[in-house]
């Protein structure tokens, strides 16, 4: 196997545990793995050259442990930390497997279940600090509805801004390091999930007391459920200053949500999106947020978690060679592409400079233009040569 594309602590590639440590289990069928200790978890990823991992609190600790049970759980979570040199990049909290909250957690109607998935999120922030963590998420799987008779969304969505100000408000009473990252997705489990996508979220965060404290982590999968363009989310996410962590994976169109390993659907939008993120400057974690194949064994667990790394390896080589590459340098000038950071108006142009420009408007050739050369297709056919291997 090529070197080049061994992953290094340096890449920053993270990894949930409830990631690798998918059972198998789905609406159809039972487990077809065994459950995986997430010490196991630890030592494995950090063997393959990954750099983090990130958890729901109970992928860690068992759901209604003790004080005890719970403390001894995570000190020797935290050992496998110290001997391996892995962080903890992310935390969140499991607010939508028990039935407590089969009707929603910050959202839900019943208001003793609301303080109830309050204070269990306060909580694990606790535990998120003591580990390090510097984004927690905040997926809201069960914040939703299946019927618009059982669901009044103005006053969910109030619940829902109330929850997030008081999980920033407890940050800034603790002192703690963190920031937010909410996660869009359309639906599943819930027949339609609130905030389902990164421009709901975006508008979702300007109504916020702490908008600066509280970005996205958009995945690959939800935006693709959505039938949206993942590339267009995370660069409008980018572009807001809110792109705060990524999950990436795979998805097969407007289906269920697959979880395939990073590349394995859409591999010309997979090299579009490294393009952004290395290009563009993204230094945060790359996460992977996916579920190895159903019909692997315990082993193909880890090949699957390799290939995830390695794919986003092989496709930053090739962004990289493509953006060097003289000819796409020219096929992006013959496109206009560079032009479009110029800014409309000249520097220190007024309105009325430009009310004034006649060949802004009076004089301009909408004929000529509109039968201009745009160059688009060669230019894509260069990115997918670089895709294929053949230049």
């Amino acid at each position: 196997m090529d070197d080049r594309f061994a992953p290094k602590r340096e890449d920053h590639f993270s990894f949930g545990l409830w990631t690798v440590g998918w059972q198998g289990r789905d609406p159809f069928g039972d487990a077809t793995r065994a459950p995986l200790d997430p010490v196991v978890s630890v030592h494995r990823l950090s063997e393959l050259g990954a750099w983090g991992v990130t958890f729901h609190d109970d992928d860690l600790i068992p759901f209604g442990a003790g004080d005890a049970e719970r403390e001894t759980v995570i000190k020797r979570f935290r050992a496998a930390l110290d001997e391996t040199g892995m962080v903890v990049e992310m935390m969140t909290t499991n607010l939508f497997t028990h039935p407590v909250f089969k009707e929603g957690a910050f959202t839900a109607n019943d208001r003793s279940v609301r303080r109830y998935a309050l204070r269990k999120t306060l909580r694990n922030i606790d535990l998120a600090a003591e580990l390090g963590a510097q984004t927690y998420v905040a997926w809201g799987g069960r914040e939703g509805a299946e019927s618009d008779a059982g669901k009044d969304v103005r006053a969910a969505l109030d619940r829902m801004k109330e929850a997030i100000d008081t999980l920033c408000a407890y940050v800034l009473d603790r002192g703690y390091p963190m920031r937010f990252a909410i996660e869009p997705k359309p639906n599943e489990p819930r027949g339609d999930i609130l905030l389902p996508t990164i421009g709901h979220a975006l508008a979702f965060i300007n109504e916020l007391e702490h908008p600066d404290m509280v970005g996205l982590n958009p995945e690959v999968g939800h935006e693709t459920m959505a039938g949206l363009n993942v590339v267009h989310g995370y660069a409008q996410a980018m572009w807001s200053g809110k792109l705060f962590h990524i999950d990436l994976n795979g998805q097969h169109g407007l289906k269920y949500d697959q979880d395939l390993r990073f590349g394995a659907a859409d591999v010309k939008s997979a090299f579009f999106l490294v393009d952004l993120l290395e290009s563009a400057g993204y230094d945060g974690p790359k996460h992977f947020d996916f579920k190895p194949l159903r019909a692997e064994d315990a082993e193909g667990v880890w090949v699957s978690a390799a290939a995830c790394m390695r794919t986003y390896l092989i496709l930053e080589a090739k962004a990289k060679a493509w953006r060097a590459d003289p000819e796409v340098r020219q096929a992006l000038a013959d496109a206009g592409v560079p032009d479009l950071s110029r800014p409309t108006l000249g520097a220190g142009e007024t309105l009325a400079d430009f009310l004034g420009d006649r060949s802004a408007y009076e004089d301009f050739d909408a004929e000529a233009a509109g039968n201009r050369a745009v160059n688009i297709e060669r230019l894509d056919q260069l990115a997918l040569d670089h895709i294929f291997g053949v230049r």
